[in-house]
């Protein structure tokens, strides 16, 4: 049924959790896992520029490596978390994008048949809504969506 799954990743507990959830319906299925991750576009905002000349490019370039290596660290941590369980890990990562809009897109190149993310724990009222990066998804998806809490 699900041959095809994406799961967004971002080092956090609860996307780790998603990630697990991945892999077992993957094993169930006989399935395959990408395990994507986002970096937002690096933006710089600086008061009074309109009065003064900077050269930001080394400064963005930074930035954009850093990023990088943090996105590279999070799918070196989701392929251990793979092998822990010996299933074989894709993995991508969506570099100057908003969250869930990377992941959608990363849904629809690879022709995902199942999209996997975590949602934000919350307490009280805020319980009853997802994080806004998983709305974000299942409101613009056109696969299914599994948020795993």
């Amino acid at each position: 049924m699900y041959a095809n799954i994406v799961c967004g990743v971002d080092g956090s507990d609860l996307s780790n959790k998603a990630l697990r959830h991945a892999l077992a319906l993957a094993a169930k299925t006989g399935g395959k896992v990408t395990a994507v991750t986002v970096t937002e576009p690096s933006i710089i905002v600086a008061p009074g520029a309109e009065i003064m000349m900077v050269d930001t490019s080394s400064i963005i370039e930074d930035l954009d490596k850093a990023k990088e290596e943090t996105a590279q660290s999070i799918l070196t941590d989701a392929e251990k978390i793979a092998g822990e369980t010996g299933a074989h890990l894709a993995q991508m990562h969506v570099a100057n994008s908003h969250a869930a809009e990377g992941i959608l897109h990363a849904a629809k190149e690879l022709s995902a048949d199942l999209v996997v993310m975590g949602s934000h724990g919350r307490r009280g009222l805020g319980r009853l809504l997802l994080g806004s990066q998983a709305s974000e998804v299942l409101a613009h998806a056109d696969m299914p969506v599994l948020v795993v809490k």
